[in-house]
């Protein structure tokens, strides 16, 4: 019964961390009106084309370093008008990059470097539901919730048989 409530334990501060973070996102796009949610240092961005295919699939996450240090062969997000372009860098020259997304036939516009967002460190694959789930705070807050209740049911459970 103990590994179960340690367990449970484990998940509230999960889920508790989770939801933390869901807010510091909605304030930062919300209140300060960010494009982008800057998670000490890191992002991440949601891919809506196939233009990166096969290696990053339509509704896939990239999670990123936010940097300008992008070297050739990375793949990286820069701004590109009022768009957000996650391609792989083929060329650096004079303060630009040239990019070109890996299922594209030819290289994207010169780039100016100020405009990149970051270099892609890890690609998570089909996450969009769980996504969705864990982008509405209130569906965290009521798992939360709803362990918090499993955690004082078990809990009282183990009090009950360590009085008998």
């Amino acid at each position: 019964m103990k590994k179960v409530i340690k367990k449970l334990d484990f998940v509230m501060i999960v889920l508790v961390i989770i939801l933390l973070l869901a807010i510091y996102g909605i304030i930062q796009l919300k209140v300060f009106g960010k494009r982008y949610v800057n998670y000490f240092g890191y992002t991440a961005f949601q891919v809506i084309t196939g233009s990166m295919q096969p290696t990053i699939r339509i509704k896939d996450v990239v999670f990123e370093k936010i940097t300008k240090d992008v070297e050739i062969g990375d793949i990286a997000t820069f701004k590109y008008g009022n768009e957000y372009v996650t391609h792989r860098v083929i060329d650096k020259y004079d303060g630009f990059i040239i990019t070109k997304g890996d299922f594209n036939n030819s290289p994207d516009e010169p780039v100016p470097v100020e405009n990149i967002i970051g270099r892609v460190i890890y690609i998570f694959s089909n996450v969009s539901t769980w996504i969705a789930v864990f982008k509405t705070p209130a569906v965290i807050v009521a798992l939360i919730i709803s362990f918090v209740i499993l955690r004082i049911f078990v809990g009282n459970k183990e009090i009950s048989r360590t009085k008998e």
